[in-house]
């Protein structure tokens, strides 16, 4: 315990970390604590209180965390951030963020996922900060410059290029690489040079015109990071409760495969398909003119009918309406005028009505 209560004063207290660290305690106090509640009034445990629902409204911790949030950042600003209120307010902040990341996933999709698959987010973002907090914690002044002793650049380059891997790795979808090579140079500059993961934003913007590169994330994707998925899925039912297995037929997996299909329609290329469309068009208008322009002129062959020889303009009518309507990315159903001698009905002859002049 010496021991202990020595080094706290030397790592922490001497170097001015004891807000940082009591803000980490409240972060994991208070994510412990909540998640513990939830999952007590999941199990309708009969001794527990239960939500707070005054009038009949329920009143998400969300909001309580809110409220600590608003205490410990003004709080620290009306203090000047003095002893020892920044440690209480750090503290207040902490258990500020733990309620309020715990329904991340809430705030995202502005609808009740805490339990759905979309809940999990809630957990990645919780971690996500503790760990965070935790590399800050251990972690040296940045860039390696202390207040009084000359800079260092070396170490400020290394670090620089350390943290642009860092963040091309988190890029990449590789969050706990880029995350642990903030501490490991040499682990996010791997995680920087390897392929990036099929569901990742470099993926979808560096991989949609590289078919090869693709193929060879998506196997890599099933044959590596199937078993550290499963890992990670056991490790958060474990901290979080696992979420609602919810039926395919249920309006909920609906919504969720709506918003999957609508994700993969929008990464096709709109260009090529519109290239695709208009090379299609074209092919149709030169095969209907080769139709219509070399149906019957042979040598000896009787001239078309009247009705006939007028399909020819209709058709190159049709093709330019039909160029017409690709290019502005309207479907291309649209009605075909009738050919032939059935192409206009004969116009009767109109009576003119023959009025007297009366003279005065």
């Amino acid at each position: 315990m010496t021991t202990l209560l020595d080094g706290y004063r030397e790592h922490i207290v001497a170097a001015h970390k004891q807000p940082l660290f009591l803000l980490l305690v409240g972060f994991i106090t208070s994510f412990v604590c909540i998640r513990f509640s939830v999952r007590m009034i999941r199990a309708q445990v009969s001794w527990w209180p239960g939500n707070v629902t005054p009038g009949g409204l329920h009143i998400h911790h969300m909001v309580f965390g809110l409220g600590f949030l608003l205490l410990g950042g003004i709080g620290v600003f009306a203090t000047y951030g003095g002893h020892p209120w920044i440690d209480w307010f750090g503290l207040a902040f902490g258990i500020g963020c733990g309620l309020v990341l715990d329904e991340f996933a809430l705030i995202l999709h502005l609808d009740d996922v805490y339990w759905s698959e979309q809940g999990r987010k809630s957990v990645d973002a919780v971690i996500f900060g503790i760990l965070f907090t935790s590399l800050l914690l251990v972690g040296y002044v940045p860039l390696g410059v202390v207040p009084g002793e000359e800079t260092r650049w070396g170490l400020v380059t290394i670090l620089s290029v350390n943290a642009l891997a860092s963040v091309i790795t988190l890029i990449k979808g590789k969050v706990w690489t880029g995350l642990l090579g903030i501490m490991v140079p040499g682990l996010s500059w791997i995680g920087a040079i390897r392929l990036a993961r099929p569901s990742s934003p470099w993926a979808r913007w560096r991989y949609a015109t590289r078919p090869r590169r693709r193929a060879r994330a998506l196997r890599r994707e099933r044959l590596l990071h199937r078993r550290a998925d499963l890992a990670r899925t056991w490790l958060f039912d474990l901290i979080a409760g696992a979420p609602d297995k919810v039926p395919a037929n249920h309006p909920a997996a609906h919504r969720v495969a709506e918003r999957m299909a609508a994700r993969a329609t929008a990464h096709l290329d709109a260009h090529a398909a519109r290239a695709l469309a208009r090379r299609q068009a074209r092919l149709a208008d030169r095969r209907s003119a080769a139709a219509a322009g070399a149906g019957d002129r042979r040598p000896g062959a009787a001239d078309p009918a009247p009705g006939v020889a007028e399909a020819g303009p209709a058709r190159s009518r049709q093709a330019q309406q039909r160029r017409r309507t690709v290019r502005a990315g309207r479907s291309r159903a649209f009605a075909v005028a009738p050919t032939g001698p059935e192409r206009r009905p004969e116009r009767q002859p109109r009576l003119r009505k023959h009025t007297r002049r009366i003279g005065r």
